[in-house]
């Protein structure tokens, strides 16, 4: 059986026994992951369905690939860089093509075993109480002198203010 998988941004046809390199996965060497990402799954020229379809693979090493020479110039600047790049790469052997993931989505419905169920995300703490006040200002609602004489007195004279010219609008006569 093989199926098509993607990780990393690329896609790698798999079956069970093949050792992959992929973009940098978290975990250590000895770890085992379970790429849910299926794209195509077959048995020789027979199509199947990728639904709840999982890659159980083991991660085998942490690496780095082949340096790459990045060289700047511009001629006649006197404008010289030079950097070096090698990107991380995990190497993986493909265990199983979809039996795991099947069974353990069929267990974790039975609700038998449950150290191989999918764990569940926390709930969000509660939140604790919160000063109105703090909220308000905050949010820039409330100005830290809103209850001062002075700030009245500026939002008064501001209203009061003739209106700037060429917006005025003219008053039809009667």
């Amino acid at each position: 059986m093989f199926a098509i998988v993607r990780t990393g941004g690329k896609q790698y046809r798999v079956s069970p026994g093949d050792k992959i390199v992929v973009e940098k996965l978290a975990g250590e060497a000895g770890d085992s992951i379970t790429l849910s990402d299926v794209l195509l799954a077959g048995d020789g020229s027979d199509l199947k369905g990728t639904d709840g379809l999982t890659v159980a693979a083991e991660i085998i090493a942490q690496a780095k690939g082949e340096k790459v020479v990045v060289f700047k110039k511009r001629r006649r600047h006197n404008y010289r860089r030079k950097n070096g790049h090698r990107q991380q790469h995990t190497i993986l052997k493909i265990v199983s093509v979809g039996g795991q993931g099947q069974q353990q989505q069929a267990a974790a419905a039975d609700g038998e075993n449950p150290a191989k169920a999918p764990k569940k995300a926390k709930a969000a703490p509660a939140p604790a109480e919160i000063d109105e006040h703090q909220v308000a200002s905050s949010e820039g609602v409330v100005p830290a002198d809103a209850g001062t004489e002075a700030t009245q007195d500026v939002t008064n004279s501001t209203q009061d203010a003739a209106p700037a010219k060429g917006k005025a609008k003219k008053t039809p006569k009667a």
